[in-house]
């Protein structure tokens, strides 16, 4: 891998000064990709764009990833390694007329013989009309167009776009990533960080796998620290402010804790649950949203297994309520201890979607006349209400009736599973069945 470092340093004192002046992050940009750290399954030796630049021609692409991950830098070396022209917009403060004085400089590129790279970072921020307008000058290939964002694309870009672009996933850097990147800081400054081991880990751990965020809290420390001074990992937190978790609530972070929340709770995993749930209210969901959410996992993944299930979920919110945060939030943490040590049935979810979809296929059949009230003298000429017997008369309490339409006759829905409380349910029903049955054979 090529030494970023040798050739950084000006030979021009004022161009130190300025160079100085320059956030860490931009001056240790990498000049080529295999300098780029991070995202080896991209640029291996393997790597898809590895592949693409070897065939020679580039294909439009969406850099898919959280923040800080390399994507414009990589936009940007694609273009200079195949020899493309290099074109660079924002979503967030270019409209319409930007993007035509783009284009416009593309077909005047084209006709010179050079394509043009137009990147675009934050592409989910146009309009469904700002990006049906890409399609052309991609079809006729005035651009070959690299957006870039933190979004998830199946989400936020228009299908036609999607369908002419390739989606690329770019990974939060992993540790041992921050660690390189962290030694090309200090062989740049020129000194190691004044992090005690632990304190460096802590630094891993805030940048939360970006890169540029990281270089930010290195520069935090190399200003505040003083001479001879070594962290530990309370001193480094005085020195930074701590930099909030990667989520938005209204996003694809938010649906992806939420859905590892659910479908820990589903699979009887406390701890797993507990820890999505810590980490969705360290980066500022609505309790109350969690709450909503515990209260349908504790009737559609428990349900009668444990009746005391959605009792429990109830007053967990009860409790947030009265008490507020963060006092309040330990009784959802014990709700959710409790779903995902609860046993587990899925069987009302099951039967009611099951009665749901006979309800709207057959119609509005008329109930059998044996269970219909006859409050007037008309209906009870009319057979109203005619047969019915009090299920409380009879020596068993139940009285084996048919209550469905005749039209559709009987259904079965709910399916009680052998495990928790449903299995008591389950033994109940089976003796209603055989009641039924007998019943039947002797009015027969």
């Amino acid at each position: 891998m090529a030494d970023l470092f040798s050739s950084d340093a000006p030979a021009d004192p004022e161009d130190a000064a300025d160079d100085a002046g320059r956030p860490l992050a931009d001056r240790l940009r990498p000049e080529a990709l295999d300098d780029v750290i991070g995202q080896t399954h991209l640029l291996g030796p393997d790597g898809t764009l590895r592949r693409m630049i070897a065939a020679g021609r580039l294909g439009s692409l969406i850099l898919w990833g959280p923040p800080g991950t390399g994507k414009t830098t990589v936009a940007r070396l694609l273009a200079s390694q195949i020899g493309y022209s290099f074109e660079q917009i924002s979503a967030v403060f270019s409209g319409v007329a930007d993007l035509k004085k783009v284009f416009e400089k593309a077909r005047f590129t084209r006709q010179s013989g050079k394509r043009t790279l137009l990147f675009v970072d934050e592409i989910h921020r146009f309009n469904r009309a700002q990006q049906d307008g890409f399609l052309p000058v991609m079809e006729d290939g005035t651009v070959v167009l690299v957006g870039a964002t933190t979004e998830n694309p199946s989400f936020e870009l228009n299908a036609a776009l999607l369908s002419r672009a390739q989606v690329l996933r770019f990974q939060p850097l992993s540790r041992d990533d921050l660690q390189a990147l962290a030694g090309r800081a200090e062989a740049m400054l020129g000194r190691p960080l004044p992090l005690a081991a632990e304190a460096r880990e802590a630094l891993y751990g805030l940048a939360d796998g970006d890169g540029r965020a990281m270089l930010g809290l290195i520069e935090e420390v190399m200003a505040a620290a003083r001479p001879d001074e070594v962290l530990d990992p309370a001193g480094l937190l005085t020195v930074v402010q701590r930099r909030a978790p990667i989520y938005d609530k209204a996003q694809d972070g938010h649906y992806n804790l939420i859905s590892a929340l659910h479908k820990t709770i589903r699979g009887s995993d406390p701890d797993a649950a507990l820890y999505y749930f810590a980490r969705m209210i360290d980066a500022g969901e609505d309790p109350l949203y969690l709450a909503r959410r515990l209260i349908r996992m504790a009737v559609e993944d428990i349900g009668l297994a444990d009746p005391a299930a959605l009792p429990q979920a109830v007053a967990a919110r009860d409790a947030y309520q009265m008490l507020g945060s963060p006092e309040g939030e330990l009784a959802l943490a014990q709700a959710v201890v409790y779903l995902a040590s609860a046993p587990k049935s899925n069987a009302v979810y099951t039967a009611f979607k099951a009665a749901m979809a006979v309800a709207k296929k057959t119609g509005s059949p008329t109930p059998p006349m044996v269970i219909l009230n006859a409050p007037t003298k008309l209906m009870k000429s009319e057979g109203y209400g005619e047969g019915y017997v009090y299920d409380h008369d009879t020596p068993e309490g139940f009285s084996g009736q048919q209550y469905f339409p005749e039209a559709i006759g009987r259904q079965d829905f709910y399916a009680p599973v052998e495990r928790g409380f449903e299995r008591e349910i389950k033994k109940r029903l089976d003796y209603f069945s055989r009641l039924r049955s007998k019943k039947a054979e002797d009015q027969g």
